[in-house]
């Protein structure tokens, strides 16, 4: 593995003092790259979110590095350690337990600690769940997408959070753990109604699964096997199919954007029925595009 990794990546330069940003695994280790491997075989030191986890991945490569712990509760402090192994002329990499680092995972605050000190940060691409969600999810109207990650946990924050996505007319790609995916789904029926949204479920492993339904059709969906509830969720809202403007919808702009130039939307939107006599919810979509906020029903 190691000689095949050598002959595919070892022509390029790979300059000491720097720090390597590696993906690794969504949980199938041949989807480790050759040049991944490469690298991790000629660094001093494999920074890492959790060592117990990192630890049998050198293991299965025939490899055996430091390991220093890089982690959501000492990022900061522990790039100081970091620093010290570059000062000294090392090479260090960086890897998160799965996927890409620093995309809802430690790692921001490393790079940046390393490129502030004048370091070079170099990434080593590979897997990542939202790509691979959105290469299946099939949606036709995505022109890219919204990265969300986990959704907040707290119920306040997640309602807003919840209600901001559902309003947004982009495609979206959001994390859940298995414990909340029914309470996910319960919410995004309700917000997003006949809207698809494509549901993939323990990515590249064994019981993979990935299904694209109206929102709406989610719970049933997960309440027909319990197995369905097990696992690793990665889902995509898929983007809101674009609405032409007609001459109708937009024949009160100039009404509309002198009243939101001093008025809250909402009032500016009473008064504008008032005066036009126009239907509230035309009045109130268009108001929302006019101040360059997703569109939600009022």
């Amino acid at each position: 593995m190691l000689q095949a990794a050598t002959a595919a990546a070892g022509s390029q330069q790979y300059p000491a003092a720097a720090l390597y940003v590696v993906a690794t695994p969504i949980g199938n280790l041949a989807d480790l790259s050759l040049r991944a491997i490469h690298v991790l075989s000629l660094i001093d030191a494999l920074a890492c979110e959790d060592t117990r986890h990192s630890a049998p991945l050198l293991r299965h490569l025939g490899l055996d590095k430091p390991l220093l712990a890089v982690h959501e509760h000492n990022e900061r402090e522990a790039a100081q350690a970091v620093l010290a192994r570059l000062a000294r002329g090392e090479r260090v990499a960086y890897v998160s337990d799965a996927g890409t680092p620093a995309i809802s995972d430690p790692g921001a605050a490393l790079v940046a600690a390393v490129q502030a000190a004048g370091y070079p940060t170099i990434p080593l691409p590979g897997a990542s769940s939202a790509a691979a969600a959105m290469s299946v999810a099939g949606d036709v109207h995505a022109a890219g997408f919204m990265f969300i990650g986990f959704m907040p946990t707290r119920g306040g924050e997640r309602s807003q959070a919840l209600k901001k996505l559902a309003a947004s007319a982009a495609a979206q790609v959001l994390f859940e753990a298995p414990h909340r995916i029914e309470s996910l789904v319960a919410a995004l029926a309700q917000l997003c109604g006949e809207r698809s949204v494509t549901l993939c479920r323990e990515l590249t492993k064994q019981f993979e699964t990935v299904v694209t339904l109206p929102a709406q059709q989610l719970p049933g969906w997960l309440a027909a096997d319990s197995n369905r509830l097990r696992g690793e969720f990665v889902l995509v809202v898929h983007a809101m199919a674009h609405q032409p403007i007609d001459d109708a919808a937009t024949q009160h702009d100039a009404m509309l954007q002198t009243l939101l130039a001093t008025l809250p939307l909402k009032q500016a939107v009473a008064i504008a029925v008032e005066l036009s006599g126009a239907p509230r919810n035309g009045l109130y979509a268009r108001a929302l595009v006019l101040k360059q906020v997703p569109a939600v029903r009022p």
